[in-house]
């Protein structure tokens, strides 16, 4: 879980995008990225394989100061969908906080949305991360598309769990900022009442969102 190094005030949190092949997990990442801009200082780091598909995972690392000198950094990475990358999702999830089930809107992939968020749930098992303590986010993907699920089939499905619901095209970039940014909230809220980070280190919820959130409108701008 959360990386936490007293000695240098510095917390590092890792957020994962997860999903079926082809959902949209890249392109949240390569969208964020462009709105950090120069934010970051580093590239995005992909690996593919030949037909263009994630092969092990993105890595897109945030860091930012806060005015009483802690540090903070934010790492988010992607999973590769195919069935057949299992270990390597499993192995990416290891020490996970928070993360973003990226979910094909088309009804025709509501098997595949299914079967990729039963092995979300069977992977964090298996890291021995219970579901209940990390963060989770759903974003339904591809809403330009035709044969998608209706807003109100989206909103019926949202009601039945707690965790926060974004629609997005992340082709376009829309909806990307909105998911990361509940994502982030979610994740910070449930570190901060199980490791009083507020407390101990001075950054409350709302200070720690204005500051990333900042870099996200900074790169926009």
């Amino acid at each position: 879980m959360v990386f936490i190094d007293i000695q240098h005030r510095e917390v590092t949190l890792k957020l994962v995008y997860y999903g079926p092949a082809l959902s949209g997990k890249t392109t949240n990442l390569q969208q964020l990225h462009r709105m950090l801009g120069d934010c970051t200082g580093t590239q995005l780091m992909t690996l593919n394989t030949r037909d263009d598909r994630t092969l092990f995972f993105d890595l897109l690392p945030l860091q930012m100061t806060t005015a009483g000198g802690m540090s903070i950094k934010v790492k988010l990475f992607t999973v590769p969908g195919q069935v057949y990358h299992a270990a390597t999702r499993r192995i990416v999830l290891q020490g996970a906080d928070g993360v973003v089930f990226v979910a094909d809107s088309r009804i025709s992939e509501t098997r595949g949305n299914n079967e990729s968020f039963a092995d979300l749930r069977q992977n964090l098992a298996e890291n021995a991360i219970a579901f209940e303590d990390i963060a989770v986010a759903i974003q339904f993907n591809k809403r330009d598309l035709e044969g998608i699920r209706s807003d109100e089939e989206v909103t019926r499905i949202a009601a039945k769990g707690s965790e926060p619901v974004f629609q997005a095209t992340a082709i376009q970039g829309i909806g990307v900022a909105e998911t990361f940014a509940g994502l982030a909230s979610t994740t910070w809220k449930k570190l901060d009442r199980r490791y009083e980070l507020d407390r101990r280190f001075g950054v409350s919820h709302d200070q720690f969102m204005e500051r990333l959130m900042g870099l996200v409108h900074r790169g926009e701008g």
